[in-house]
């Protein structure tokens, strides 16, 4: 079954294209990374699976997510989880660690009048938040944790509906590499067969053994997709980044510099 599928997407600001003719799509199950320099286009090709942007309404353009072109978004919410830089409303809150993932059952930011919270909800929380090593900060409120413990609260939230699809957008940054090898490590733990996940990363060692298939953007557009083997290379990187690229790799994980 497919998971999501986008057909020429455009999305201009500005006057700008900031994604010119992408089309992307993958089955349920697929792991994909999508790699590329700073304004590429990765972060608002992920908003627009999620049908957080919009793109023009053009004639060639369709979308749909699981088989579907029309959803509800509170629906949608709930089947799809999203980790990105602009969730910047958790970070200012002061609602707690546990709160914020408990919340996430409501595709909410904290709770409302009308909510109803179960027991199961919080042992729920609980569960996702010790699987990002957050347990034990649970009761802290968002505004006092560090740039990378914010991270590892919303990871926990975006996982704790079992989405179908789970949308990584620098899901690590702030992290050490030792936490971010952690981090990396769970979201592993997420790759199962009905899942898909589509991850946006700057550092190469951030992408997991289980990704099937690497998508390379740059100025708006998708320049190549392949396997590890053929698109991580120093050829094909050193022309993606327009300087030269070294890549290393040890045990299914990749690294790159210049």
């Amino acid at each position: 079954m497919e998971a999501f599928s986008i057909e020429h997407a455009d999305v201009r600001r500005e006057g700008k294209f900031i994604l010119s003719d992408v089309s992307l799509r993958a089955d349920i199950g697929e792991r994909i990374a999508i790699i590329g320099p700073n304004g590429a286009g990765k972060s608002t090709l992920v908003d627009v699976i999620d049908r957080r942007i919009y793109p023009l309404a053009t004639d060639r353009y369709r979308s749909s997510l699981f088989g579907e072109e029309r959803w509800i978004v509170s629906e949608l919410r709930l089947r799809i989880g999203h980790v990105s830089p602009g969730q910047d409303e958790f970070f200012r809150t002061t609602y707690t660690a546990r709160e914020i993932v408990a919340s996430g059952l409501h595709a909410s930011l904290g709770f409302d009048f009308h909510h109803v919270i179960a027991k199961e909800d919080w042992e729920r929380a609980d569960e996702e938040l010790a699987k990002v090593s957050m347990l034990e900060k649970k009761d802290r409120l968002m505004n006092t944790l560090s740039t990378g413990e914010m991270r590892r609260v919303l990871l926990a939230r975006s996982a704790i509906t079992s989405p179908s699809l789970l949308l990584l957008d620098e899901a690590t940054a702030g992290l050490d590499f030792p936490s971010r090898a952690d981090l990396r490590n769970t979201i592993s733990g997420y790759a199962t067969e009905n899942r898909t996940i589509v991850m946006v990363t700057h550092e190469l060692s951030e992408i997991i053994p289980a990704i099937d298939r690497i998508v390379l953007m740059k100025d708006g557009r998708i320049v190549m997709e392949g396997s590890k083997e053929e698109t991580l290379r120093e050829d094909v990187l050193s022309d993606l980044y327009s300087r030269p690229v070294h890549v290393a790799e040890a045990d299914g994980i990749y690294t790159a510099f210049c």
